[in-house]
């Protein structure tokens, strides 16, 4: 029997709790990947294999942009691009929909926006040709931004997301900010915002400045490689909305972005930030890749930010194969109704030591990225079956290893030798 598509289940919603989506009834984990350059660079038979290699891996969102640059036009309107162009774009939309994968489309890079290709006087006119083209595919979401503060353009946002919700009811409208920001600081009580999305960026914990045109004003706060804490801030707010990772540290992208002399982020990195941020709540993650996100395709050609290969040997990265480990971990549970549960810690530390903790009705998920030891107090559990095993995000295999009881039970690891450190201890609560 033919698999059933996402939006088959009914179109894309958010939750009751207001921190995931969901098809209808159906739980919707969001695990995406950031294509940026999909449109420009790949001609279909490329868009092809890059969408099926992708689907293949469990990733259920492409995040790309229909365009990045101006091109040597003074504006950005319906007629900006030829209609080969649009018509180009309807095959790879078409495509995805066939293969059931949503395109997170991203209408234009901010930067267009900040050099005031587009302003308020023209938003409108391209917010409705969109909105007329791609109003009714059942798999587009809508993504306004692009590596852009939301002060750099205040007016012409509000302006595309109340126009595009407007014209587009039944499709999901997020934001994707600059480095180390997120859409909560500019847009969260805008009805037209249906979900948060940060961007934790490409930088290591000792790279608070570094003199590039991406350094963050004070005033935006600083986490470091500490993913989860912007889950935990945007999820604080009185007004509830899901958020998303959407722009972590790429694997195989130099550690502070600019500088290819500096050691690069390899899959157990982007492991780490993906479970930290879904165990923190998070609606699900957004998985990228140096190569792949600017389809880098020939050698002839200087790439950016000291790309290593071309983008079709890339797709086949180890990080990238991992991400599904993490789809089929949250959703062999009801992870909508969990919640993270630091609290059953006897003690937590910061920085790499940190353990994240997600905790449901029927489950328990602890990981741990050095694999160290730790310590959990589950007195509150007297009455339960408790049966824990070791869960690898590198190999996606489950390791069993019994029964435990109600109280302080300590756990240590196995040291792993290849592919990272990092475990999952899942305790499975039987009533």
């Amino acid at each position: 029997m033919e698999e059933k598509k996402f939006w088959e289940y009914g179109p894309l919603s958010i939750s009751e709790n207001k921190k995931y989506l969901k098809n209808g009834e159906k739980p919707f984990f969001w695990m995406g990947d950031t294509a940026w350059m999909l449109f420009q660079k790949c001609n279909l038979k490329e868009a092809q294999l890059y969408m099926e290699n992708r689907k293949a891996k469990g990733f259920s969102v492409i995040q790309a942009t229909i365009i990045h640059m101006a091109e040597g036009s003074k504006t950005v309107r319906a007629d900006y691009r030829t209609e080969a162009f649009w018509e180009h774009c309807d095959a790879i939309l078409e495509m995805a929909k066939e293969l059931g994968l949503y395109i997170g489309l991203l209408p234009a890079w901010g930067s267009l926006v900040k050099n005031q290709y587009i302003t308020e006087d023209n938003i409108e006119e391209y917010a409705d040709f969109l909105a007329g083209r791609y109003g009714t595919y059942p798999n587009v979401i809508w993504i306004l931004g692009g590596d852009i503060r939301g002060t750099d353009g205040l007016g012409v946002y509000n302006r595309f997301g109340r126009r595009l919700k407007e014209k587009t009811t039944n499709q999901l409208i997020g934001f994707h900010p600059f480095g180390r920001t997120s859409s909560s600081f500019w847009f969260h009580k805008e009805p037209w915002l249906d979900f948060n999305m940060f961007q934790s960026g490409h930088r290591r914990y000792d790279q608070v400045t570094l003199g590039e045109w991406d350094d963050n004003n004070g005033k935006e706060g600083w986490f470091g490689e500490d993913n989860w804490k912007y889950v935990k801030r945007d999820l604080s707010y009185s007004i509830k909305k899901p958020t998303v990772d959407g722009e972590p540290s790429y694997e195989w992208i130099p550690q502070g972005l600019h500088n290819p002399e500096e050691p690069y982020w390899q899959a157990s990195d982007v492991r780490r930030y993906a479970y930290w941020s879904v165990f923190q709540g998070a609606m699900g993650h957004t998985y990228g890749d140096n190569a792949v996100m600017q389809f880098y395709n020939s050698w002839e050609e200087p790439g950016s930010y000291g790309v290593k290969e071309l983008w079709t040997e890339a797709i086949h990265h180890e990080g990238s194969c991992q991400m599904k480990h993490l789809v089929d971990l949250m959703e062999s549970v009801d992870f909508q109704n969990g919640a993270p549960l630091e609290q059953l810690l006897e003690e937590q530390k910061e920085g790499y030591h940190y353990i994240a903790v997600f905790a449901g009705e029927t489950y328990i998920f602890c990981y741990s990225y050095l694999g160290e030891t730790f310590t959990l107090n589950l007195e509150g559990y007297k009455g339960k079956k408790l049966m824990a095993s070791w869960y690898d995000p590198a190999s996606g295999v489950y390791s069993p290893f019994g029964k435990l009881l109600a109280g302080k039970n300590t756990f240590s690891p196995v040291k792993k030798y290849s592919n990272g450190n990092d475990w999952v201890l899942r305790i499975d609560i039987i009533s």
